[in-house]
Formats: C-alpha cells, structure tokens, sequence
C-alpha cells in the first residue's frame, strides 16, 4: 500500500425526503443569492425543481437559473454559466442532476473569479486559485461527482473531452434522496451502474501491490452493484436497492476507495475520445471500452484478474489466467443483461472511425499505470472492442 493523504470535507445528506433542506444549509452559510444549474426538465417531472424552489423562498434565498446541460456537458454551457453569475452577483452554485450537471458547476465555479477562459484549467494549464461553493442535488448516482473535486467537460469545438479537478471543488453539502431517482429509465440506472463499477475497476486494476483492504471494499461495492442493479430493472420503485446503488455510487469515487493506491483511467481517457466523436453516454461507452481494455492487460495482472473471478464471480476451475479470461467474459455477460451495448459496432461506431478515436485518446499518452499505452495499443484495444 502507498502512502496517501485522505481529504473529503463535502457534508453528505442521505435518505428521504431530505432535499428540502436545501434552502437551510444554503443559508446557514450566509449565501442569500445562488445559481441554479439543471439540465433538461426531468427535476419538473419528479417535483425536485418545486421542492427546491420552495425552500429557497422559505430561506429568503434569490436565485437565477441556467438549464439545458447535456449529459456529455459542453465547455459553452459552462462559460454561458459564469456569464449569468457575473451579472447577477451569486455567491454559490446549486447542481440539480446527475454528474454532467455537477462537473459543470465544478467547472463555472473555478471560473467565476478566472480572468481568462475556463478552459484554460483543463490539460492542468492552470490551476484554480479560488472558487465559488458548489452545493448538490443529485438526481441519477453514477459519478460520484457529488462528494469529490473532479470531472469532465467536453470542448466541443477542439473535440476535447478532458477532466479537471481542485481541493477548491469538492461540494460544500450534497443531498442525496435515493426515491427520486425511481423514475429513471432503465438504461441510465444501467449506464449509472456501469460508471461505478468502471470506477472501481480503474483503482482495482491500477497495478498497486498489497492492498488487500482496499480490495476488500472493491468487491463488496462490485458485488453489490451486481446484486442490486437487476432488482431495480425489475423494480424501479425498490428504495432499499435504490439506496445500495446510490451510495455505492459515491463510495467508487469519493476518494476512500483510492486510498494506499493508484488509479490506472485508460479506459476511461479511451471512453472520453469514443463519446466526443458519437455522443454516446459514458456508461455505454465503458461497457464497451473496460472490458476490451481488461482482455488486452490481464497477462500484466494475472493474479488480480484471478481474484476478481474468484471474489466476484465465483469461478474457480482452471488456471488463474483462464479464471481471469471467464470473468471478463462474465462480465460483458452481464453489461449486456443490462440492455447496454458490447461493441462499438453495435453503438454505431464505425471501423473507419478507429483512427481518429486512438489518435484524439493519444493527444494525452501515455495512458495508464497498469500498462502504459500508446497510440498502438490504444488501436488494437479499440479493434477489440469493435466486434
């Protein structure tokens, strides 16, 4: 296990009927004026938005609004953002929705007091010296953005899907209400799904030694994430599976589970390139990428992959390397009975597309810590994930 520092100071709200409280833990910090930032009309739909407003009235809390966030979020969106907050004075942020919603709060945040252009903090050009507070509703669990200080915009002129991040971003206080979440499609509670379990796959497979206690944690999150996702497909309604996703969710990426190693995120940084050329949700998108990326890695982490088999999938015949061939295999399986795409062919992505895709992924090689990638192997991961 490394050596590793452990910081997370977003205060997290839990349970029912607990959004609220929003308009109290706004206020109690002496903000009388915020930014609502949302997406594209589902908190209508749930009465998250009606709820919210309502609280920030009864707390004498002014507001602005910016919708219309996509789920692949978009540098413009951003800078519309801190053009609205620099008119109107506020003094915080409130995200109502999933990650994409969040990471552009993250993002305007920073570059509310910026004099340049946001953008400029991405690639680690520079770095934020100063940020607005950021509080969070959060409406679909699959980043973990709400309880940690990164993540992703898309520059959609540069066709750039790049991350970010800074201690300066981590939620004051997050509000997770897991009923809410119940009327969700099923493929974003699959695609959610996915994007946890890829998070915990990028720090379990990240080629740190000796971490049997972190490890631990990894599959118990894997394997309820395995267990609970199905019920809900079933039974969107089920909260107490509701709940286990969701805080799943934010234990994958809220740091705890990185601690005494490191994350290897290839697979991730591949997923990025994929989605800026096809707009493809970053769930679906991982479900095509990890698996394609564990085939071409798994001789670099035998024994690993043979754990993973056996702690998560129960396999026990053969030799470690067979062991750990099965349980990728087990896994796609199950990506797939999830109703999310397997291949690149099948989410529309075309052959001759390959090329750009590894050469957009390459701009930031080399990629990984497990196995350091370039352009070559970034191809043949994406040849093996086409079909």
């Amino acid at each position: 296990m490394r050596n590793f520092k452990f910081y997370n100071p977003t205060k997290m709200v839990f349970g029912k009927d607990t959004i609220s409280s929003i308009g109290q833990h706004v206020s109690s910090y002496g903000i009388t004026k915020v930014l609502l930032l949302y997406g594209k009309g589902s908190i209508f739909k749930n009465g998250v938005y009606d709820t919210v407003i309502s609280s920030l009235k009864d707390n004498n809390i002014q507001y602005v609004e910016v919708t219309g966030v996509k789920a692949n979020p978009v540098v413009s969106k951003v800078r519309e953002a801190i053009n609205i907050m620099r008119e109107n004075d506020t003094e915080a942020i409130i995200a109502i929705g999933g990650g994409s919603v969040i990471d552009s709060a993250k993002a305007a945040s920073a570059g509310f007091y910026y004099n340049g252009d946001v953008w400029d903090f991405f690639g680690k050009r520079e770095e934020v010296k100063r940020a607005l507070p950021i509080f969070t509703i959060l409406t679909i669990s699959a980043t973990g953005s709400e309880m940690n200080s990164g993540g992703v915009i898309t520059n959609e002129e540069e066709k750039k899907k790049w991350s970010f991040g800074s201690p300066l971003l981590y939620p004051v206080v997050s509000i997770l209400d897991p009923s809410i979440q119940s009327s969700l499609p099923p493929i974003q509670t699959a695609n959610g799904a996915i994007d946890a379990l890829s998070h915990v796959f990028e720090l379990y497979f990240g080629g740190t030694d000796k971490t049997d206690m972190m490890d631990e944690l990894s599959e118990g999150i894997i394997r309820t994430i395995i267990k609970h996702t199905p019920i809900l497909l079933k039974d969107p309604e089920n909260y107490d599976s509701r709940s286990e996703l969701a805080w799943c969710a934010t234990l994958a990426l809220n740091g705890i589970n990185g601690t005494g190693r490191v994350g290897d995120w290839a697979s991730h940084s591949i997923e990025h390139s994929v989605s800026v050329l096809n707009d493809i949700a970053h769930g679906s998108g991982l479900a095509i990428v990890m698996p394609a990326w564990m085939k071409y890695v798994q001789n670099k982490a035998v024994d690993k992959f043979a754990r993973f088999g056996e702690k998560v999938f129960n396999i026990t015949e053969g030799s470690k390397e067979e062991i750990g061939l099965q349980a990728i295999e087990k896994l796609r399986e199950f990506y797939k009975s999830l109703g999310a795409p397997i291949t690149l062919k099948e989410s529309g992505v075309k052959k001759e597309e390959i090329d750009f895709i590894a050469n957009n992924a390459a701009m930031l090689e080399p990629l990984g810590t497990l196995m350091p990638l370039y352009k070559e192997d970034i191809t043949k991961i994406l040849e093996i994930a086409f079909e």
